[in-house]
């Protein structure tokens, strides 16, 4: 073998070494976590957390997580797919009145869509808290949504959360909108106008078809972001009760005085990861075409 073809073959080798090991660096954690979901307690205590325990495999962990999480699975979905679409959406609107649609003040006002992706949630606990509570009497206006309670607890409950998932989500929303749009061929939507479309049959009929793989993204990122929070649940919602979600569900798992569940744990937490791992893998095609886009 010449010089200059073992040197690049031993680069090829190095090269793989370094990626298998990055590989390994990165998905041991998780492989650990799997095994251990799958462990008894006792047989967690007695192998090691990357190894199987054939002797102690077990389906318990993962059902119990799923009895201890349901109410809060339930609760996270009725809050976070209808914040995740209306976000999209109206960041859509948005962006599409920001782009294709000639009036003044725009730049104004893109700029305080820009602000508020800026805006940090510790600035906001305290005024967030005040406003849901104090004046806006959620109770009395969502009376008739009596059959969902965790929807008109604590002051609106579930659907206060909504909200702010909703107006936090609308700056990041349309300015990846405004993005997309930016590449909108601009002859296309001046033929629409030239033969009379308006400017709400054009976004309607146009823009808004040209738009699945961008939806596609601000979904998934919306959804990851409303469904994994717990800072905003905490302050809306509180620790417990009819309105608290998967997350703040999660944090009791397998606590008890005299010893940590941590297989239990592991399966719950990877519970409440499933609905995003499921959101990728529906939307993960239109993601690509959206982020490369």
């Amino acid at each position: 073998m010449s010089g200059p073809d073992q040197g690049s073959t031993l680069s090829r080798v190095g090269l793989y070494v370094v990626l298998v090991g990055l590989v390994l660096f990165y998905l041991l954690p998780l492989e650990a976590g799997i095994v251990t979901s799958f462990k008894t307690t006792g047989a967690y205590g007695s192998t090691q957390p990357f190894l199987p325990a054939f002797d102690g495999l077990t389906l318990e962990k993962w059902t119990g997580a799923f009895d201890e999480l349901s109410g809060g699975l339930f609760n996270s979905v009725i809050m976070a797919v209808p914040a995740t679409a209306m976000s999209a959406l109206i960041g859509s609107m948005a962006a599409y009145g920001l782009t294709n649609v000639d009036w003044r003040g725009q730049v104004g006002i893109y700029t305080l869509f820009i602000a508020g992706i800026f805006v940090p949630y510790q600035a906001v606990l305290v005024p967030l808290k005040r406003f849901w509570s104090q004046w806006v009497p959620l109770d009395v206006w969502l009376e008739p949504l009596w059959l969902l309670p965790g929807l008109t607890s604590d002051h609106g409950g579930l659907f206060a959360l909504m909200i702010t998932h909703v107006a936090y989500g609308i700056p990041i929303c349309t300015l990846l909108f405004r993005s997309y749009y930016k590449a909108v061929s601009d002859e296309m939507v001046e033929a629409a106008r030239l033969d009379g479309a308006s400017i709400r049959r054009i976004y309607r009929r146009i823009i808004l078809p040209l738009s699945v793989p961008m939806f596609a993204v601000a979904l998934i990122y919306q959804f990851t972001q409303i469904w994994n929070d717990l800072l905003f649940a905490l302050i809306l919602i509180g620790g417990s009760g009819d309105a608290a979600v998967v997350t703040q569900e999660l944090v009791g798992v397998g606590q008890a005085q005299e010893a940590t569940d941590f297989p239990l744990q592991m399966a719950a937490a990877f519970v409440t990861a499933l609905p995003t791992l499921l959101v990728y893998i529906f939307f993960g095609e239109q993601f690509a075409k959206g982020v490369t886009a």
